[in-house]
């Protein structure tokens, strides 16, 4: 289920899925790629749930098309920005709308050389938003970055939990991590997200220097350290969210601590999260 940061809504609708790819194709090339999804709330659509009255509802189609064609007048290059514009373009078009949420994730594409004349899909990791507006302004923002996939070769240790009747795990101090994370992150101020996408890459950063560098014993313990981190490194940052999961690759045969063959982990397999607040 949905959830909007202006409370319960007893009715939404929109449209998900709806796929754009704008290509800046002279000038400054670029490609922005994003899978998008709008809601809208309102009393004026209530009557289609209770009696079919479809008088006031603008169809999920016309959504769709609403939002491929306006992507063409937006001229920035990043989620917020973008979820932002075309919440508030669709307020100013229909006045039966309460209130929008716009969604989206990032489709990156990466340029294959200098001329920026080919490109080829990005990632793992891609950036995603999220934008409440109603009609006296922007609700909230979130902004996040999801689909990291992180080895670490040496410096992870995994010992001295509760062992009773059901453990099996022997104690590892010393194991190859594998590890993938999500992380989302509210602003002190919803004005603070409109940065052109510089506070999604001092995260991006931030997220590899803390795996690469600290010691852990724990995944809890690398996702507190990338945690505080944020908070303490970017004040505009008033809340984060971070969950991982345990994709550690199953041994095949290693030779001492030196080397060895591994394979993907099978599920089940551990998922942790942590919220952290100022």
């Amino acid at each position: 289920m949905e959830q909007f940061a202006s409370g319960w809504k007893r009715n939404y609708y929109g449209k998900g899925d709806v796929i754009v790819y704008r290509l800046r194709r002279r000038g400054e090339a670029s490609v922005f790629g994003a899978n998008i999804k709008m809601l809208v709330y309102g009393d004026a659509f209530w009557p289609t749930y209770t009696t079919g009255d479809n008088t006031g509802l603008i169809a999920t189609d016309s959504m769709k098309n609403f939002i491929q064609r306006e992507a063409l007048n937006y001229s920035g290059s990043d989620l917020e920005s973008c979820c932002q514009f075309l919440g508030a373009k669709f307020l100013e078009t229909y006045s039966q709308v309460e209130g929008v949420q716009v969604s989206a994730d990032e489709i990156p594409y990466s340029a294959l050389a200098e001329e920026k004349i080919a490109f080829a899909p990005g990632g793992p990791e891609r950036k995603t938003a999220r934008v409440e507006l109603g009609r006296k302004g922007t609700i909230e923002v979130v902004s996040g970055i999801h689909g990291f996939k992180l080895l670490r070769l040496t410096g992870s240790a995994f010992h001295g939990f509760v062992r009773d009747q059901y453990t099996t795990l022997p104690d590892l101090l010393d194991r190859p991590l594998h590890m993938f994370l999500d992380l989302d992150w509210l602003y002190t101020q919803p004005s603070d997200a409109f940065n052109s996408g510089r506070i999604s890459a001092t995260v991006h950063h931030m997220v590899h220097d803390v795996f690469s560098s600290f010691e852990s014993g724990s995944i809890q313990q690398v996702i507190y350290q990338i945690g505080t981190k944020i908070l303490t490194e970017i004040p505009v940052i008033a809340e984060v969210h971070l969950e991982a999961t345990n994709r550690t690759w199953d041994t095949v045969v290693e030779r001492g601590n030196e080397i060895g063959v591994y394979t993907d982990a099978r599920p089940p397999y551990g998922c942790l999260g942590l919220r952290l607040k100022r």
